[in-house]
């Protein structure tokens, strides 16, 4: 597991350039054949990949400045003054900035080309329209007013009048197509990437979140599919309760969707966001599974998720509809949190894999924890953690707070210990041997574990606004002792080229 944004490189975050391609040679080497990645759209709140402007837009953050240059759109000069950053770490402040500007520039000197080498965005233009063209009337509205959340704008546009958008569309033209070349740009580079990926053996496993981010073209667009006021603020918001990751719950705040309409409407809206998602990836993660059984509603004017009602989602209807309108589908099903028995049935009525969490385990004093490696199915994904997990040393190595148990803390440890039949000093290794050695279909492994990093490798941490998703790897920690490593463990449990059975929405 690596996200887009903590590939090493040149260019003051990861992207879809050489880097990316050395890093599929790396997973060859090693042996693997899965690269697991956070969701690829452009992040509105926080980077978070989770809250992003759209579900089917890419990021263009991730363009690599390097292939703009190899297509005539920049020069060498022009990407020579790239701010200075750590090494391991993204600063989004100054990087976002500087590389919308690189974007823009390249947006120019497109413009400057021949007819029938613009047409080339005529095509993608028209091919995609049935998005596109509300992310980039949406983008372009946002450059062109001054409130961060389209509530604030003006009620025309709020409430879409058509020939409101159609001035818009006109007056903001240079903006509309600026923000239509990005996508272009994203959908080449990503495409030439997956493929070089798919040539190589490694299959890509993205992720869908269940929910979307209420400042985003899609909630603008259809707001009729949303549980909203008539200024278009949302009534509820998702969430769930207090669980093991916080003490107050997670207040998301994204919009919860009016499940009645979609339904009354075949859910076309979702056939569409799958589909889209699968002309990226080669295995789906569908986020939050729970919240299809039933999911946490929270009032909208409350600061945490402490308050709310389990409220019943759309079951397996939904995913009756995905599966006759789209063919089987390879779907991940992600059942952590507060599982219970409704939500593992419609997990296993569909025949879909869940998951398990080795760091899960050692917390569980009775042994009946599913997290426990010897207890794992095979129709499952083993991880050692998540990307919402502490590393597995910093897990290992964290101090008690000042509202823990330092003796529950210390039975931890040491109930991983003995599990594991070591003495901790290597616990980020000896986790991923325990899930290699299981019977799940397969195992993914964060790369920070692999390198024996510590919290300050940590890519999230869940109900926290801030300082998130900022983690880069140092190409310089990947030895080749370490990749022989993995490569020996991957042969000995047989997990090279998997030919494991293909998740498969039943």
């Amino acid at each position: 597991m690596l996200h887009i944004t903590s590939l090493p490189g040149t260019w003051g975050v990861g992207d879809l350039g050489s880097d990316a391609f050395r890093f599929v040679d790396w997973l060859v080497s090693a042996g693997q054949s899965i690269w697991q990645i956070l969701p690829l759209g452009p992040p509105a709140c926080g980077a978070s990949p989770y809250q992003a402007y759209s579900a089917f837009a890419g990021n263009p953050l991730l363009i690599s400045p390097e292939q703009l240059v190899a297509d005539g759109l920049l020069e060498w000069t022009d990407i020579d003054n790239c701010p200075a950053s750590p090494v391991d770490c993204v600063d989004f402040e100054s990087i976002g900035p500087w590389r919308a500007k690189l974007l823009r520039l390249a947006w120019r000197r497109f413009q400057e080309r021949s007819e029938p080498e613009r047409r080339e965005l005529w095509d993608f233009g028209a091919e995609h329209a049935w998005w596109l063209d509300d992310y980039a009337l949406f983008m372009a509205l946002r450059d062109n007013h001054t409130a961060d959340d389209w509530t604030g704008w003006p009620i025309e546009w709020r409430a879409r009048h058509h020939d409101a958008l159609q001035i818009a569309k006109r007056d903001f033209a240079n903006d509309f197509g600026f923000h239509q070349f990005g996508q272009l740009q994203f959908f080449k580079q990503w495409q030439t990437l997956r493929r070089y990926a798919n040539e190589r053996g490694v299959q890509i496993l993205g992720d869908v979140p269940i929910f979307v981010g209420h400042n985003s073209s899609d909630v603008w667009a259809r707001q009729d599919l949303f549980q909203l006021d008539e200024s278009g603020t949302p009534t509820v918001v998702a969430g769930v309760p207090p669980d093991y990751f916080s003490e107050t719950g997670q207040r998301w705040g994204n919009p919860l969707f009016r499940w009645d309409r979609l339904a009354e409407q075949g859910y076309g809206w979702w056939v569409d966001r799958v589909r889209s998602t699968l002309h990226f990836v080669d295995l789906l993660r569908i986020d939050h599974f729970r919240g299809f059984q039933a999911y946490w509603e929270i009032p909208a004017e409350s600061e945490t998720a402490q308050i709310g009602r389990w409220v019943p989602g759309p079951g397996e209807s939904l995913f009756h509809t995905l599966k006759d309108r789209l063919g089987t589908l390879p779907i991940i099903a992600e059942d952590l949190g507060l599982i219970t028995q409704e939500v593992e049935a419609l997990r296993d009525g569909l025949g879909l894999p869940g998951m398990r969490v080795a760091q899960f385990a050692f917390g569980d004093e009775s042994g009946t924890s599913c997290h426990w490696p010897h207890t794992y199915v095979k129709n499952c994904v083993a991880y050692t953690g998540t990307h919402d997990n502490d590393t597995t040393r910093g897990w290992y190595e964290a101090v008690p707070g000042p509202k823990d148990s330092v003796e529950l803390w210390e039975a931890e440890r040491l109930r991983a210990r003995e599990y594991l039949d070591r003495d901790g000093s290597q616990i980020a290794w000896d986790m991923a041997r325990a899930v290699f050695a299981s019977v799940a279909d397969r195992c993914v492994v964060p790369i920070q574990d692999l390198l024996e990093l510590g919290t300050e490798a940590r890519m999230n941490i869940p109900g926290t606004p801030e300082g998130n998703w900022r983690w880069r790897l140092d190409r310089s920690l990947v030895t080749p002792e370490m990749t022989e490593r993995l490569r020996k463990m991957t042969e000995t449990y047989a997990r090279g080229k998997t030919d494991a059975p293909h998740p498969k929405l039943e």
